[in-house]
């Protein structure tokens, strides 16, 4: 069993506490575990997690949990610790001790994911814990566990090991050749500043000690000749340095987003927009420490041996004070490591909330507006940012002490150095050309120390965000090998058999509860149902978005689990509830399926769509450019540029799920009249509150809470006035 707080883990996203501190107690235990795989057995979403759903995950794991409402009392009498405690009623952190100070004054020990290892008095404690006060007793929620000999004997170690280094060599090695050049410039730099100290003492002990004024100037036009040659060593060196760092920012970040489109669906529904964001920025500390940290710490290595080894050979005693000093120096650096990397953990789970809540203040203004909730907004806003200011004053506190040390540290060394050198020179050990050139050296010392404390900052700052990337890079892609079908048989019918599907794995009720369907191939199917009976999810399942806990979806015998989903995606034509318009040309976004766009297709589409017209009244026509998300047109206007986009791809499989909701009769008339040329020969699956988008539907399948209610015509459902009849009772006036 080891020391808690050798165990902490930092929570890389906002939602991540509770399987972050999971993570923790099993490492107590002896366990380090995949944070990845705890948050599927605690089944993230992107409102967290519950208490729940970290006690089954524990359970899976092999502990014995008890959770409930405790009193303070009995969580210090008892002794259940280390344990978990819901804290300000958003979030979880982890108890690990409890010290009693005197008389009914305690010392509670705190493992924040959020922030770190904190300290807090009862009463402190109390005010974030406390969630119920019964009889008078103050009560908050803990989850209690004990590890139990399924823990002890799961033999494999299923942490996930990320060599950083192994990352970094991928994205270098391809520019190995312009590195050595840049090497070699480091080391011609470094061999011409070594002749500086060398012509100093030259110019002070022949130069003005002999009275030599024209041996003055040859050695000073010597200088400049070789500060020349520096300078346009470095000015080529930077050149390449900047090519070399341009390449792999381009290289890290494209292989991100890669990465991120090779990912499930459920992996989005389970991130924060500013938790993404911030990984991208992620990106330039790597790129930053590839193409400047390592290599300056190549260049202050190199000439801190060289200067070094030239220091001894002057005076050896000098040497040593600087080494001492040195060593002292690196000492104080390294005690405020631990804390600065808690400062950056802080810093970025904040950096994140940050960028989450601009831009859902920015998206959401115009709902903000509607609901005159502008104030309490804006208040949430200036929270984050006293919190952001908060870190960054611990920060600056920190980096001001950290200063003031250093700069003592090194003031004191080089006055010591000061003073044994002008003793020598008093006693003649030393001529003063040799005493300046000492002096020089010392300072070109100093540097590769300041390069390499930097270096170890960019280290750990590059860790972080190491860690954070590859935890992207290796989550599972959406395809594997079992899904290699690119090719379907004539028979294109779909059928559902025993769907069970829940979105938590922790609860009992399944949102779709023993789904069996057939879809047939070239035939319109309605689906229709109260708000959140399943339809939409269904939907969801049919494109691969979700796999079914139970039972299997088969699209002409064969399982979707095999169909490559890229590969199926692209002959299905989709409009969701949710459908996305980008910030570009009207003719991109309806021909966002084409490489290619193919200007009498567009045209066709918005025809069918009844947006032709309006498209061409625009004075840049189909290439008018629309905001993000559509902004700059109207609901109706957005749902028929959706509706073209599918009659442009021309699929074999069609979804629609409440495509035509904001559309007004006379439009939606006109649209529905022209898609059912369009249906032909193609297997039509529809979502739809209004009787007109599914009265002429082949079948009807009526949903109600999960389950398959009814299944049959317009005509057959309304006859036998069930579920069907009184939900579309109204629209038809059909009374009793």
């Amino acid at each position: 069993m080891n020391n808690f707080e050798n165990n902490f883990v930092y929570q890389r996203d906002a939602m991540d506490c509770g399987p972050s501190c999971l993570a923790m107690i099993a490492s107590y235990y002896g366990k380090r575990l995949n944070i990845e795989q705890l948050r599927e057995k605690c089944y993230l979403a992107k409102d967290g997690v519950s208490l729940l759903g970290i006690s089954k995950a524990a359970e899976k794991i092999g502990f014995h949990t008890v959770g409930g409402r405790l009193t303070f009392t009995i969580l210090f009498e008892k002794n259940l610790l280390p344990c978990i405690v819901h804290w300000d009623q958003n979030h979880f952190v982890a108890i690990y001790k409890i010290k009693k100070k005197r008389k009914d004054d305690f010392l509670v020990y705190i493992a924040d994911p959020g922030k770190g290892l904190l300290t807090y008095n009862k009463k402190e404690f109390l005010e974030h814990w406390v969630s119920t006060s019964t009889n008078g007793e103050e009560k908050g929620i803990a989850l209690l566990l004990e590890p139990t000999e399924l823990f002890f004997s799961e033999k494999e170690d299923i942490e996930i090991k990320k060599n950083r280094l192994i990352f970094l060599w991928k994205y270098t090695k391809k520019y190995r050749y312009y590195f050595l050049q840049i090497i070699a410039g480091l080391i011609v730099g470094s061999i011409i500043q070594l002749i500086f100290p060398f012509l100093t003492q030259i110019i002070v002990d022949t130069g003005i000690e002999g009275k030599d004024i024209n041996f003055i100037w040859l050695v000073l036009i010597a200088q400049l000749m070789l500060l020349f040659s520096r300078t346009a060593v470095d000015f080529i060196r930077n050149k390449i340095l900047l090519h070399i760092s341009t390449r792999i920012n381009i290289s890290l970040i494209s292989d991100f987003f890669i990465k991120l489109m090779k990912l499930p669906m459920i992996f989005f529904d389970t991130r924060l927009m500013g938790d993404l964001l911030q990984r991208i920025e992620d990106h330039r500390r790597v790129e930053l420490f590839l193409t400047s940290s390592s290599l300056n710490l190549f260049f202050s290595f190199f000439s801190f041996i060289v200067f070094g080894v030239v220091l001894f050979m002057y005076n050896i005693s000098i040497f040593f004070v600087f080494l001492v000093g040195s060593i002292i120096y690196g000492g104080w650096i390294t005690f405020f490591l631990k804390k600065r990397k808690q400062l950056d953990n802080k810093y970025f789970e904040q950096a994140g909330k940050n960028r989450n809540v601009t831009y859902q203040l920015i998206n959401g203004m115009q709902e903000i507006k509607l609901q005159g909730c502008e104030q309490r907004k804006r208040w949430e806003w200036e929270d984050v940012q006293a919190e952001m200011f908060e870190i960054n004053l611990k920060s600056l506190n920190l980096q001001q002490t950290q200063q003031a040390g250093n700069i003592i540290i090194n003031e004191l060394k080089n006055i010591l150095i000061t003073a044994l050198a002008a003793t020598s020179v008093i006693n003649g050990q030393m001529t003063l050309g040799m005493m300046l050139a000492i002096q020089y050296i010392i300072g070109q010392l100093n540097s590769p120390i300041e390069q390499l404390v930097n270096f170890i900052y960019s280290w750990q700052d590059v860790s972080i965000s190491l860690d954070r990337i590859n935890e992207i890079h290796t989550e599972g892609n959406e395809e594997n090998q079992n899904r290699t079908i690119q090719m379907l048989n004539n028979n294109n019918t779909i059928e559902l058999k025993n769907i069970h599907f829940k979105y938590d794995g922790n609860k009992s009720k399944y949102i779709l509860n023993n789904i069996n369907l057939v879809i047939p191939r070239c035939k319109i199917t309605a689906i229709v149902g109260a708000s959140g009976s399943g339809k939409t999810t269904l939907i969801k399942l049919l494109l691969g978005y979700y796999s079914p806990q139970k039972g299997t979806i088969t699209v002409g015998n064969i399982n979707l689990e095999q169909i490559n989903l890229v590969w199926w995606r692209r002959n299905c034509g989709t409009v969701m509830q949710e459908g996305y318009l980008f910030s570009d040309t009207i003719a991109r976004n309806i021909s966002v399926s084409d490489d290619e766009p193919n200007l009498d297709k567009i045209r066709n589409a918005a025809k069918m769509t009844n947006i032709a017209e309006y498209i061409e009244n625009l004075p840049l026509a189909y290439n008018t450019m629309i905001g993000q998300d559509g902004q700059g047109i109207s609901q109706g206007q957005r749902q028929r540029i959706l509706i073209a986009r599918v009659i442009y791809k021309n699929p074999h499989f069609v979804f629609l799920d409440e495509a035509t909701n904001a559309l007004d009769a006379s439009n939606e008339e006109y649209i529905l009249n022209n898609l059912k040329t369009f249906y032909t020969g193609k297997t039509v699956i529809v979502v739809a509150h209004r009787l007109s988008t599914v009265k002429d539907a082949d079948q009807i399948i009526v949903l109600d809470d999960g389950q398959i209610a009814e299944v049959g015509t317009h005509k057959e459902l309304v006859s036998m006035r069930g579920k069907y009849y009184e939900l579309v009772r109204n629209q038809l006036e059909l009374g009793n």
